[in-house]
């Protein structure tokens, strides 16, 4: 058994630890040597929620008679209440006694009340921690123990908690946090997908992050412990972990302390796995996703874009603001070079809780160079989750597409209607994205790997329209053949094939699709691609394995998809039809004002799709 006693001076209380003790080093078995008599309210201290001991002053208070102990120390002492009363606390319990020794001196002298706290620690795990009242009271001692339900109480909680959202944004960015309240541990979803492992019912009672540190890091791991305990509220450090799996990791973390409106000390811990990567290595599910924006320099992907420590940007984030991604720092220096003052305070609103997201088309200028201005569209959302704060964002520079706003607007109504549609299509695309992100999610809420791919997909397929729009002027006319060629090539790099397959495309040559069309067209082929991907070819060994799409002009208003594949076929028509995927197939083929149907086919699996050469714009 150790002992080790220390003021906490963020609570100004007297912390003592108690290291690996068993019930022989506390409890000496003596004979009784005083009668005592029962305590009239004895029945009143078995009925309240607080351990009451209670001892009575002897020789002057050089030593305690003890008239009973309460349930908590006689489960610690291993004994019955004959076994301790009519006692002196110096033969029964030499250890207490030299702790409370002070204690009960000062409060029997004074005939005051002390407050201390005791914290038991086993195998350096932290099992309890009492907050212990020392009170004078009818010419005796009452030492009160008040064991704390540490749990965060319901009303405590953000009452609009998204713990789905939550859970997904800490997979992405690989970052984690927990709460520390009344010696209880409460660890967020991101923390065990940062150390590897599963929840364990143990996990309260001590720092399963810490207990990790590698020997070398030591000494950073007992230097924020002891900084933690004092006048420091808050703490930076970097430092390495072993995971149980055996991998070493780096990890950051933020370490603050503070009292809640009830007084209790809380302390609190932002983690980040910072492990390098080698630069064809895509270990984090965020960097799968980052990669899906890789090559767009005008669309960025801001992931927790409101933490000034945890959050990952895309690329097209540093091309817009000019910047290397070593030298940026997410301070909120950046919102100096936005020209709209009131963009700006709605961003400082949306940090500091006051709205829950922003939409928002603004002037960056680079460096605080007005000459060398951008026009970008930003949305940010952010949400909360057992008082943590979490953000989404999408980033676009429409420099050009208002340049050309610009320009068209002289001309007629219909350019001016066009070009509208140029600024808002790219947030429309993201918010059927983010559609299926919501309904990914609760269907393969254990599987966000598959999330991932599945994104990463889609994402591909609208960099590559938001590409071709962007280098044309005739936003109405994208010549799908061309756009299909380059679809297939990316395609091939994007999904995981299981052996070789071949791609075989043919389209009309002067078949023209506006964005408002093109847009649900592909996204419903993506979707049929990846299904095929996923369930067509089962046998890797298989041969000549090929999917096939054929687009053709039926009239002046209509065209046709025909898509096969030379698979397995599908047997139970009924349960495909009732499946996520083709559910998502039916929404965007509804949204493209079209007809899907599987048709007969020699082998494998066959679609039909009928749709519109030209739609209405929801512009209108």
């Amino acid at each position: 058994m150790r002992v080790k006693k220390e003021h906490m001076l963020l609570e100004d209380i007297d912390e003592i630890r108690i290291y690996d003790a068993t019930p022989e080093d506390l409890y000496n078995p003596t004979p009784k040597e005083f009668d005592v008599e029962d305590i009239k309210i004895n029945e009143l201290f078995n009925n309240i929620p607080f351990d009451i001991n209670t001892f009575i002053p002897h020789d002057g208070g050089k030593d305690f008679i003890i008239q009973g102990l309460g349930r908590f120390t006689l489960k610690i002492y291993d004994c019955a209440p004959e076994d301790v009363e009519g006692r002196l606390l110096s033969k029964l319990s030499p250890p207490v006694f030299d702790i409370l020794y002070d204690y009960l001196s000062e409060v029997n002298a004074n005939h005051s009340t002390k407050e201390i706290r005791f914290a038991y620690y086993n195998d350096s795990r932290l099992t309890n921690v009492s907050t212990v009242n020392i009170i004078y009271d009818m010419e005796r001692i009452f030492v009160v123990t008040d064991n704390v339900d540490t749990t965060i109480p319901d009303n405590e909680k953000n009452k609009s908690i998204d713990k789905d959202k939550s859970n997904m944004m800490e997979n992405f960015s690989q970052t984690g946090s927990y709460y520390l309240i009344n010696g209880k541990y409460s660890w967020s979803h991101g923390i065990y997908n940062i150390i590897n492992r599963k929840e364990e019912k143990s996990d309260t009672r001590y720092n399963i992050v810490f207990e990790l540190v590698i020997p070398d890091d030591k000494h950073i791991v007992d230097e924020i412990f002891e900084a933690s305990n004092r006048e420091v509220s808050q703490w930076d450090e970097i430092f390495r972990i072993k995971t149980p799996d055996g991998k070493v990791k780096v990890i950051e973390v933020d370490l603050n302390s503070y009292f809640d409106e009830r007084g209790r000390l809380i302390r609190q811990g932002w983690i980040n796995d910072i492990t390098p990567q080698s630069p064809n290595e895509f270990s984090k599910p965020v960097d799968f996703l980052l990669n899906g924006f890789t090559n767009s320099t005008k669309l960025a992907l801001l992931i927790e874009p409101l933490n000034k420590k945890q959050y990952k940007f895309s690329k097209g984030f540093y091309y817009l603001i000019e910047k290397n991604y070593e030298d940026y720092d997410n301070s909120g220096d950046i919102l100096e070079n936005i020209a709209e003052k009131e963009v700006v305070e709605k961003i400082k609103k949306l940090y500091a809780g006051e709205i829950s997201e922003i939409s928002e088309i603004a002037t960056y200028n680079v460096d605080g160079n007005p000459k060398n201005s951008k026009i970008v569209d930003l949305y940010i959302e952010r949400f909360e989750y057992n008082d943590e704060v979490h953000s989404l964002g999408f980033l676009t520079e429409i420099t050009e597409e208002i340049e050309k706003q610009n320009k068209l607007i002289e001309s007629n109504e219909l350019k001016v209607v066009l070009i509208k549609e140029i600024h808002h299509r790219v947030k429309n695309n993201l918010q059927v994205l983010n559609s299926f992100l919501n309904l990914e999610k609760r269907a393969y809420k254990n599987n966000p790997d598959m999330i991932i791919k599945h994104m990463q997909t889609r994402l591909t397929s609208l960099a590559l329209l938001h590409e071709k729009t962007y280098n044309t002027e005739d936003f109405k006319n994208i010549n799908l053949k061309e756009y299909m060629m380059d679809f297939d090539r990316k395609t091939e790099q994007f999904i995981e094939i299981p052996g070789e397959v071949e791609f075989e495309t043919q389209v009309d040559e002067d078949l023209n699709l506006s964005i408002e069309v093109i847009t649900p067209l592909i996204l419903v082929i993506n979707e049929l691609t990846t299904n095929a991907m996923k369930h067509a070819f089962p046998d890797e060994n298989m041969k000549n394995k090929k999917i096939t799409k054929d687009i053709r002009r039926l009239d002046d208003d209509r065209a046709v998809l025909i898509m096969k594949d030379n698979g397995v076929g599908i047997k139970d028509v009924k349960n495909v039809t009732k499946s996520l995927g083709c559910e998502i197939i039916k929404s965007l083929t509804k949204q493209l004002d079209g007809t899907i149907s599987l048709i007969e086919s020699e082998n494998g699996t066959a679609y039909k799709l009928v749709f519109p050469i030209h739609m209405d714009h929801t512009i209108y």
